[in-house]
C-alpha cells in the first residue's frame, strides 16, 4: 500500500486495493464518497502515470462506476480529480442523489462530514465486497484492516 497524503488518512477508511488504485471511504456518511488513490508515488496529474497505468486507472474507475450504480442507484455520478489541497493524485467517485445534502451544487465544503456509524460503515463494505465477488473484471483484494 502506498503511503497516503495525511489528509486522505485523516479523512478516510481503506476498503482493499485494485491492481493500481486504493479503494478508500470518505469518513462522509452525507454521501457514498469514494477515492481511488493510483499506488504510484510522486504522482500529481493523470498524465504523469505511464500510458498502461492510464488505461488501468481509466479501467478501475469505469468497473467501480458501475458498482455504485448498481449498488447505490444513484441519480449521478460525480468523478473529479482536484488535488488542489491533496496534491497525491486521487480521484473522488461520489454518488450523488437529489436528496442528498448539496444537491444540485458540488460537495466540497457545503456541508460538515459527518462520521458514519460502526453498522453504516459495516453495511457499505458488505454491499460492495459482495458487488465485486459477484463482478469479478477487476481483482480487489480487502484490506486486513478497513477501519480507523
Amino acid at each position: 500500500m502506498i503511503e497516503l497524503h495525511p489528509q486522505l488518512e485523516k479523512d478516510c477508511f481503506i476498503l482493499g486495493e485494485f491492481e493500481l488504485c486504493a479503494l478508500l471511504l470518505r469518513n462522509d456518511a452525507s454521501y457514498p464518497w469514494f477515492i481511488l488513490l493510483p499506488k504510484r508515488r510522486g504522482i500529481s496529474e493523470i498524465h504523469q502515470l505511464s500510458e498502461t497505468d492510464q488505461q488501468q486507472l481509466m479501467a478501475e474507475s469505469i468497473y467501480f462506476s458501475h458498482c455504485l450504480e448498481q449498488v447505490f442507484k444513484p441519480d449521478k455520478l460525480n468523478i473529479a480529480t482536484l488535488g488542489n489541497i491533496v496534491p497525491q493524485l486521487h480521484i473522488h467517485h461520489i454518488a450523488r442523489f437529489r436528496t442528498d445534502a448539496s444537491w444540485p451544487a458540488p460537495v466540497w465544503g457545503a456541508n460538515t462530514a459527518i462520521s458514519y456509524e460502526d453498522e453504516q460503515l459495516a453495511l457499505i463494505k458488505k454491499q460492495l465486497f459482495s458487488w465485486f465477488d459477484d463482478n469479478k473484471q477487476q481483482r480487489f483484494q480487502q484490506a486486513a484492516s478497513s477501519g480507523k
